[in-house]
């Protein structure tokens, strides 16, 4: 039977794989990626993967060739980071997006990891202390992972069929995010802690300090060249670039 050889490319992690147990692939700080292959776009085609929304997921799994990778455990920094490499090697760095009614071509390969200090993620630990600015009471917390995310998002589904106009993503992201307060870790006292004594401006400043310790890309780009940074987006084209022709 014949051989047949499928390239490869090593993609870096954010985190360096710092906050990965020394034991686990991802503790080397690289992942090994194949190229997309016909297969992997008879998954981006698959209907109940894009109604269900695991496709993008699904993808991902099928072209990491590490052995061994937990994927639940990825860090959300570092699956962001998986998703451009996987972008890039699919369909090349130009991505088309619309922003204000205008098109705009941006070059993917100029994602840059977010510039953070790595100290304070050499213990391994994925555990971090903050003291709110106004309150001042100090919360640990956790950097999330795939698996925090599913969790946060199959938890929003139950509150909306309860709720349709229910409207608490904060709160409940933050209640994945935050493993502590005052040194107590029960679970029903830190939610209590959350959805009645979290100041709004003590969340917002922990948002702010978890953004700028979190390894991740940087998902911005600057229209037309301009000095204000936007989100970019992703959309329906990121994975599928021929999908409005």
């Amino acid at each position: 039977m014949a051989e047949f050889k499928l390239p490869t490319e090593t993609v870096e992690l954010p985190s360096k794989g710092l906050l990965y147990p020394e034991n686990s692939p991802l503790a080397s700080g690289t992942i090994e990626m194949k190229y997309m292959t016909a297969k992997e776009e008879d998954i981006l085609t698959n209907v109940n993967l894009i109604q269900n929304g695991t496709v993008i997921d699904k993808l991902l799994k099928s072209l990491i060739v590490t052995e061994g990778v937990d994927y639940n455990s990825l860090l959300t920094g570092d699956k962001n980071a998986i998703m451009v490499a996987a972008r890039i090697l699919a369909y090349g760095k130009d991505y088309e997006i619309e922003y204000n009614g205008e098109r705009h071509t941006v070059d993917l390969s100029q994602i840059k990891q977010k510039q953070i200090n790595l100290d304070l993620l050499k213990s391994r630990v994925n555990s971090f202390t903050y003291k709110l600015p106004h309150s001042g009471n100090e919360v640990s917390f956790k950097l999330l992972t795939h698996e925090d995310e599913r969790l946060i998002d199959r938890e929003q589904e139950g509150l909306k069929k309860l709720n349709k106009e229910n409207s608490s993503e904060v709160t409940t992201r933050l209640k994945y995010t935050i493993t502590g307060v005052n040194g107590n870790t029960e679970q029903k006292d830190i939610r209590d802690f959350i959805d009645n004594y979290l100041l709004a401006r003590d969340a917002r400043a922990l948002r702010k300090y978890y953004s700028s310790i979190s390894p991740d890309v940087d998902l911005k780009f600057k229209p037309n060249g301009g000095e204000e940074d936007v989100d970019l987006p992703i959309g329906l084209t990121f994975f599928w670039p021929d999908s409005e022709s």
